[in-house]
């Protein structure tokens, strides 16, 4: 580049500058002692200045320039010029050796490659706000010249540095500022999840929380495990649409709901019935999808509804993963939809998987792919269940910069043998109805505590509670009927159930009353007890026992 096209690329000032002192470079009038004799020589003046002049006034220009500018020539970058402001800023430095000897801030700026670049290249390059010694920021801009050292000098490259420390400060603060905003955002959003995931008996459970984007917002996903009594567990998973600090809130809100909601032990779609109306009224342009399931050991299976969030994946004991079917509805916060309930397979050795659409959603693509992928990985993800949520986030290349928030919830209903089979057992007796039920029932319950070698008083405490849960079957309910005596490695569960589904209540029986205790009863002796309905119309009703853990 000669110097007359360099100098309109300087920024406006200081091409000016370099307008008028090429101006002055012109000749001068005759007598004018002051002119150098290079330029006294042609009193007439050329259309333009010669190499030399040309090279002299160039100097001229730089050395009036605020910016640090420096020059260097030839292969081995030989420095031909630095101006007062590279000097003020890393000191004298020598004119005629090779730059790396004598000019070592371009070698701790990792300049050096690239002026081999712009040299072989005849292309300018610029860096941005690099840290110099002494901490100042520059940025650099270097451009390929030639003509500026004079007549029979060689291309050179043309080192042009900016001072950017105050801008380059307000942005390392701007970046603290939003890295601690971003902190805040995600301590709150946190905060909202569960500190710890109960543990059920049955299931092994694990989740995990990615917040997405760089921003400080925070998003509305959400997962939750819910122990409900008798053996059995909620799980949850939902996503409010949108980020922010209200996005959060809403998300916040239903969570809680969920878990009042779920201490009534309603059939999951009940539960999406009872959330779209809280939904709407918490904020009516605010939607949500949600998936509530509910596990029980006794029956093997996963029972659950939707409010348009993703299919449930599980992953069977023979490793082959099957997709949750319909039903499910639109988001909360639509109303006027009336939920339904489905069930998938969840035998001992199944895993099932649990996730928000950050997880299986990318742009320009097909969301459905994303669940087909989920599904090939889930096929080969073993382990526990927090093994198999690093696995399923890693194969769906979630980073630290993905730009949507990601919760995973996984369970797993172990296949128990050995030693620790002996600590879950199951056992059920079919009731009839007749004078011989309660009998029948207090003398099962007898022989099964004995063989599961309960302590004595553990032993009669729950012979009693089953012969009044079976009282008050016989007495309030209607064929057929059942009494199922469950434990596990932490709790005793007794469980009748029936057809009717009139469910009972805790109440206070008067002296003179000859009924309305067995209840009373039950929830005095037992650590927890509850009632639910069930499919097709009846009830169960359940008490629990802690174990003494030894």
């Amino acid at each position: 580049m000669n110097f007359t096209r360099w100098s309109a690329r300087l920024p406006g000032t200081q091409r000016r500058a370099a307008a008028r002192t090429e101006h002055s470079a012109s000749p001068a009038p005759r007598g004018d002692s002051s002119v150098p004799a290079a330029r006294a020589e042609h009193p007439t003046g050329p259309a333009a200045p010669t190499a030399a002049v040309a090279g002299l006034a160039a100097h001229e220009v730089l050395d009036r320039i605020p910016a640090l500018v420096a020059l260097v020539q030839g292969p081995d970058h030989h420095l031909a010029y630095v101006n007062g402001a590279w000097t003020a800023a890393f000191g004298e430095r020598p004119t005629g050796g090779p730059a790396r000897e004598i000019m070592p801030e371009l070698e701790s700026l990792s300049l050096l490659p690239l002026l081999d670049q712009v040299l072989s290249s005849a292309r300018p390059r610029t860096v941005k706000s690099r840290k110099a010694p002494g901490g100042r920021s520059y940025t650099f801009t270097c451009t390929p010249v030639d003509g500026l050292g004079g007549p029979g000098t060689s291309g050179g490259v043309l080192i042009f540095a900016a001072d950017v420390t105050d801008h380059a400060e307000a942005a390392e603060r701007l970046r603290a500022s939003e890295r601690s905003q971003r902190e805040t955002a995600v301590t709150l959003q946190r905060s909202l999840l569960p500190q710890e995931l109960e543990e059920p008996d049955d299931l092994r459970v694990a989740a995990t929380y990615h917040p997405g984007g760089t921003e400080a917002a925070v998003g509305g996903d959400w997962y939750d495990v819910i122990t409900l009594g008798g053996g059995r567990t909620a799980l949850v998973i939902g996503d409010v649409m949108g980020r922010g600090v209200r996005a959060a809130a809403v998300m916040g809100q239903l969570r809680t709901a969920v878990r009042a909601y779920a201490r009534l032990d309603l059939p999951p779609h009940e539960v999406l019935q009872l959330l779209d109306g809280l939904a709407t009224e918490i904020d009516a342009n605010q939607i949500a999808t949600c998936a509530y399931a509910v596990h029980d050991p006794n029956e093997g299976r996963l029972v659950y509804a939707s409010a348009g969030h993703l299919p449930i994946l599980v992953r069977d004991e023979n490793g082959t993963v099957h997709r949750a079917a319909e039903p499910t509805g639109p988001p909360l916060g639509t109303g006027g939809w009336l939920h339904a309930s489905g069930s998938v397979p969840l035998g001992p050795g199944s895993t099932a998987v649990l996730y928000t659409d950050g997880l299986v959603e990318r742009r320009g693509e097909d969301i459905d792919h994303g669940v087909t992928a989920l599904e090939v990985a889930l096929a080969g993800a073993t382990g526990s269940p927090q093994v198999v949520c690093d696995r399923l986030v890693r194969s769906a290349g979630v980073t630290a910069d993905h730009d949507d928030d990601v919760a995973v919830l996984v369970l797993q209903h172990p296949a128990r043998t050995g030693p620790d089979s002996e600590l879950f057992r199951n056992a059920a007796l079919e009731l009839l109805g007749g004078v011989e039920a309660a009998p029948r029932a207090r003398a099962f319950a007898s022989g099964v505590l004995a063989s599961w070698r309960f302590p004595p008083d553990l032993h009669d405490l729950g012979v009693l509670a089953a012969s009044e849960l079976v009282a008050n079957s016989l007495q309030h309910g209607t064929p057929p009927m059942r009494l199922r005596l469950r434990r596990t490695d932490r709790r005793l569960i007794i469980e009748v159930t029936d057809g009717d589904d009139h469910l009972p209540r805790r109440r206070r029986a008067e002296p003179a009353d000859e009924a309305g205790r067995g209840i009373a009863i039950v929830a005095t002796i037992a650590t927890n007890w509850g009632s639910r309905r069930t499919p097709g119309g009846g009830k169960a009703v359940w008490c629990e026992f802690t174990l003494p853990q030894l």
